[in-house]
């Protein structure tokens, strides 16, 4: 299955795990709730996965390369206990804590959190002298004579012999205690993710055009050559920062994150001409609306592959603007029910920069220990940083202007709030003229096209271009969808009707 499949099967058996009786025992025993183990190439994702699942579903993440550990920390240090048995004396050899399972106990002290998942990765490279110690914990979920807490799921992610020359295989005994899942790779998948996440904009459209790019392994006279998810991301990453600095990634960059030397060349040459595209049709000036004819003149004119590289750009472009309404529109929401709690503690009678202050520090709780329960994702926690900078400037405010009448300090604080407000609408309104642009340019230079079937697609299945359209609306895109819907149920029809046809001749 494919990464995404695999994410929701692991939130699927994370509930059917958690899932109590009326008595409040696990529905499924513990003995029976068999760990996880996820197959796969390296670099596909599975460790995001596990982030994004324990997010999602509100527990905790405990995350481990296995290799790193050694017999010691994994299983713990042997000392020297007296028992008596049947009158007498005797030492008998136990294990200090193993140092993961005192990290799951720590997560669930410091967060209140009292299940999760233990996510342990590589564990089909282990040591030797490990081996036998972690398949006692996939069979039997202990560590020496400790035991994993009830309520953590263990998935466990190794990867196939092909791609990694110290792999052992696990025996049957081990086989038959837990539920094997063997991801692959899928352009398809990545792409919906890299989209939200606000990949580059060369490597998506880049590698619409060359999906076989994506993930590759290759086996050549001068060793293993591979090109990978994580590297597309962390190459985006860099592409990114480098371009905010005035800087260009050359061949031999780009080269130490796709280390397949054809790739890297191939890719290094289409970034050149993704940069010469950005300049030749200036991007800025269509969505603004200030284009050129003969912009639009050279779009009708170019090849299909330049044509879906503007296509690109345009729609990189505007995911930034609908990302920053989503994400402005998300920060007001959040900070209008915040001062809501603000309205209520003013009238209890607290004062106005000491409830500020108050709430400003339970933000800051709850990012700290949703950061130290692994699930703080940076698009949340840039989010709840900029809320806890607004608070403490309301606070910082109302001090220098010495306010401390309740009526008074709530007053202000809805006037600042209502800066956020009209933000808010400022990049709504934004977002929405340049999609307009966009169709308009589009319409001019490209038509009714197969380039603006792939338009709408992209703007469809956009994750903050569907938000925005679906939350601010667009009448050019809805005029060419329902275009687009009206020509898909016409082709139907007309083939569902030669088909009759056809049957009736016979």
């Amino acid at each position: 299955m494919n990464i995404k499949q695999a994410k929701q099967e692991i939130a699927n058996t994370l509930k059917a795990y958690l899932a109590k009786d009326a008595l409040g025992n696990y529905r499924i025993p513990p003995v029976r709730q068999r760990p996880i183990l996820l197959m796969g190439p390296p670099g596909i994702g599975k460790t995001q996965i596990m982030e994004q699942a324990a997010a999602e579903n509100r527990v905790g993440l405990v995350a481990y390369t296995i290799t790193h550990h050694t017999r010691q920390s994994a299983v713990g240090l042997p000392f020297i206990e007296h028992r008596i048995y049947s009158g007498e004396n005797f030492a008998v050899t136990e294990y200090t804590m193993s140092e993961i399972l005192a990290s799951v106990w720590r997560l669930m002290e410091r967060t209140g959190l009292r299940e999760g998942i233990l996510f342990l990765d590589e564990i089909n490279c282990v040591s030797e002298t490990l081996a036998p110690m972690m398949l006692q914990f996939l069979q039997c979920k202990t560590f020496g004579n400790q035991r994993l807490p009830e309520g953590w799921l263990i998935v466990a992610a190794g990867n196939p012999p092909e791609y990694n020359k110290s792999v052992r295989d696990f025996d049957m005994v081990t086989l038959d205690r837990i539920r094997r899942i063997d991801v692959t790779e899928d352009f398809a998948v990545w792409k919906e993710y890299a989209v939200r996440k606000g990949v580059h904009g060369a490597v998506i459209s880049y590698l619409d055009l060359k999906k076989d790019c994506f993930y590759r392994v290759e086996t050549t006279a001068d060793g293993l050559q591979f090109v990978t998810a994580r590297g597309w991301e962390d190459l985006s990453e860099l592409l990114t920062v480098y371009e905010s600095l005035g800087m260009h990634a050359g061949r031999e960059v780009i080269g130490q994150y796709l280390q397949l030397p054809r790739v890297a060349k191939d890719f290094a040459n289409y970034l050149e001409l993704y940069y010469k595209y950005q300049r030749a049709y200036h991007v800025d000036k269509i969505l603004d609306g200030n284009w050129q004819p003969v912009t639009a003149s050279e779009l009708r004119a170019a090849p299909f592959d330049e044509a879906l590289s503007v296509l690109g750009l345009l729609f990189a472009r505007l995911s930034e603007t609908a990302r920053a309404a989503r994400r402005q529109d998300a920060l007001t929401e959040a900070l209008y029910q915040t001062l809501l709690s603000l309205r209520a503690r003013l009238t209890e009678g607290t004062d106005p920069q000491a409830a500020l202050e108050s709430l400003s520090e339970e933000l800051r709780t709850q990012l700290r220990l949703t950061q130290e329960s692994g699930r703080l994702e940076a698009e949340r926690r840039d989010f709840m940083q900029r809320e806890i900078h607004l608070l403490e400037t309301y606070r910082d405010r109302l001090r220098h202007e010495d306010v401390t009448a309740p009526e008074d300090a709530m007053q202000r604080v809805r006037t600042w709030f209502d800066t956020e407000t009209e933000t808010r609408s400022a990049l709504g309104a934004k977002a929405g003229t340049q999609m307009e642009n966009a169709f308009r340019f589009l319409e001019e230079s490209l038509g009714q096209g197969q380039e603006m079937v792939l338009f709408v697609t992209e703007l469809t299945a956009g994750y903050d271009t569907s938000w925005f359209i679906e939350h601010f609306g667009c009448d050019a895109y809805f005029r060419h969808n329902q275009e687009l819907l009206f020509n898909d149920t016409h082709r139907r029809l007309r083939e569902e009707i030669a088909a009759a046809r056809g049957s009736a001749l016979l």
